[in-house]
């Protein structure tokens, strides 16, 4: 491998670099608090109300329009004081867009209940613009759990609107407090499929979401961070490669504010065509104290990887810890024809410094180098190569 001037190849298996003391964590005190998360169970809450509220009117025949139907009972749970608003199996047919209000709990019988984009969908935007299926808007005490929410992006033209495309997203947590997603699997995207935006206190567990399209649409991404913080994505299924027109399966994404204090854990990772097992998606805001461990990541590009848009000093990427994770059998893309690397931070045009990162105790096989810039208190060490 020829290295761009000024970039460090550490080997899988190397030991802990001279001056290290065997130190297998970022050298900076105080910091890393997504390290004290759980990989299996949320901090977040949610929604805690328990008295059910059942959207009266609403056929899940896949015909009928129920879009104001399930959004009374939302909204009557909410003005009660908090509830669930439950749906049994079947498709919920929605032209309009489901807006969560506070200590509010939408939640199905598993993947069979199914809330389905109808063929009046794009004929209105988001309380955000863009087309979410379900948005919580700025409600706090949230949850969103056991259903699959289907975009039709396989039947609906979801470039329609180009400019509105990426403004919301499929399962849009938005600048929200204490909010939770588990169980929702998610169909058919012509946008992010679950996006946390300017939020804290976020959690996302047991979701599933998948890319089948190809040739349709572009920057697929299955779960992602953006300008958000203290959370975790952990025990999620995402496959963003099943067609062609998938991206990345995990991000931390600054445009506006920071990301940091986020925990990404046991998720089965496959990044799609175009994009990467993880990225760090960094602007002219930083990343940092982001622990990424213990993921299967397989069948991208690239692994896990920074990159950077529009990045100015303050896009700065510093004390994150990416250990234990299994990074297996990349393969090439149409964004990397050549294939890329299991771990590669601070390439890509870092501007602003890449610090405190360790890279420990990963296995990589048929997944190329593990790479990370020289700067302060950065190691690479104790990875294991297991060729297969």
């Amino acid at each position: 491998m020829i290295l761009a001037p000024g970039v460090a190849r550490i080997a899988s298996g190397s030991p802990p670099p001279a001056g290290s003391g065997g130190n297998l964590s970022p050298a900076s005190p105080g910091h890393l608090s997504s390290a004290g998360f759980s990989n299996y169970r949320c901090a977040a809450t949610g929604a805690s109300a328990t008295r059910t509220f059942r959207p009266s009117g609403a056929v899940s025949d896949g015909a009928a329009d129920d879009t104001n139907a399930i959004q009374a009972a939302i909204d009557a749970a909410s003005s009660s004081g908090g509830g669930t608003v439950r749906l049994g199996a079947g498709t919920f047919l929605i032209d309009g867009h489901l807006v969560m209000k506070n200590n509010v709990r939408l939640t199905g019988a598993g993947p069979a209940t199914i809330i389905k984009a109808g063929p009046g969908f794009l004929s209105s935007t988001g309380p955000d613009g863009g087309y979410p299926l379900i948005t919580t808007a700025g409600a706090s005490n949230v949850t969103i759990s056991n259903l699959t929410a289907d975009q039709s992006g396989n039947v609906l033209n979801g470039n329609a609107n180009p400019g509105a495309r990426f403004s919301a997203f499929l399962i849009d947590l938005r600048d929200s407090r204490n909010v939770l997603a588990s169980g929702v699997y998610t169909r058919n995207p012509f946008t992010y499929s679950i996006a946390v935006v300017g939020s804290s206190g976020f959690c996302v567990i047991h979701c599933h979401t998948e890319v089948t399209s190809s040739g349709r649409y572009n920057g697929l991404d299955g779960i992602h961070v953006l300008d958000s913080h203290t959370g975790q994505v952990i025990q999620n299924h995402v496959d963003q490669r099943i067609g062609q027109d998938g991206d990345d399966g995990l991000v931390a994404h600054t445009i506006s504010a920071p990301v940091y204090d986020v925990l990404y854990a046991g998720n089965t990772v496959r990044g799609g065509n175009y994009g990467d097992g993880m990225q760090l998606a960094v602007g002219n805001y930083p990343v940092y104290d982001l622990t990424i461990r213990d993921n299967d990541f397989y069948g991208s590009p690239f692994g896990i990887r920074t990159g950077y848009y529009a990045t100015g000093t303050g896009g700065a990427v510093h004390n994150v810890e990416i250990t234990g994770n299994d990074i297996h059998d990349l393969v090439p893309g149409a964004a990397f024809p050549r294939g890329g690397n299991a771990v590669d931070i601070g390439g890509f045009g870092a501007i602003g410094p890449v610090t405190f990162v360790a890279v420990t105790s990963n296995v990589t096989c048929h997944a190329g180098a593990i790479i990370v810039v020289p700067g302060q208190g950065n190691i690479a060490a104790g990875n294991l190569n297991c060729p297969r």
